[in-house]
């Protein structure tokens, strides 16, 4: 299936690093960025599970980014970030490699995603996004990190 970002507005995205690739989500959904710090781990979670983290209260999941995608350990740097991400589930941490910036992007920026498949990145892509010399995968943060997409396509989720 082919996705394409259907907006007639202007959006912001939040741009960060995963593997040498430059993602992009809707800076709407960011409730925060933090410094790694690392969680309380659960057993028997997925591999990506992370564990969990105490935020004002409030009792947070947080996923590896990288490993949600199947691709190997990298060990945390100074340059490692918690984007905090409000979802309709709550609040979800997810770890990436860096933040690079916050993008505008038009309409007329927006290419549409071709079907790869299917798999866990082809269907949580919304568009890649077209800046200059730049291009960033839009990501539907809310599909990625779902229960539901949690289980489904692990298999075949590689990004290259």
């Amino acid at each position: 299936m082919s996705h394409t970002l259907k907006t007639e507005t202007t959006r912001q995205w939040l741009s960060f690093r995963v593997d040498d690739e430059e993602f992009g989500i809707d800076l709407l959904q960011v409730q925060e960025i933090r410094s790694y710090e690392s969680p309380m781990r659960i057993a028997n979670g997925p591999a990506y599970f992370n564990g969990v983290l105490e935020l004002r209260g409030e009792v947070i999941p947080v996923i590896d980014l990288r490993l949600r995608l199947g691709l190997a350990h990298k060990q945390y740097d100074a340059c490692t970030v918690t984007i905090m991400l409000r979802l309709p589930g709550g609040v979800t941490g997810m770890v990436v490699e860096g933040v690079t910036d916050v993008v505008t992007l038009m309409p007329q920026d927006l290419r549409a995603v071709p079907d790869m498949g299917g798999g866990l990145v082809n269907d949580c892509l919304l568009a890649l996004g077209v800046l200059d010399e730049r291009s960033l995968l839009l990501i539907d943060a809310h599909r990625l990190l779902s229960p539901a997409t949690a289980t489904a396509a692990l298999p075949d989720c590689a990004v290259s």
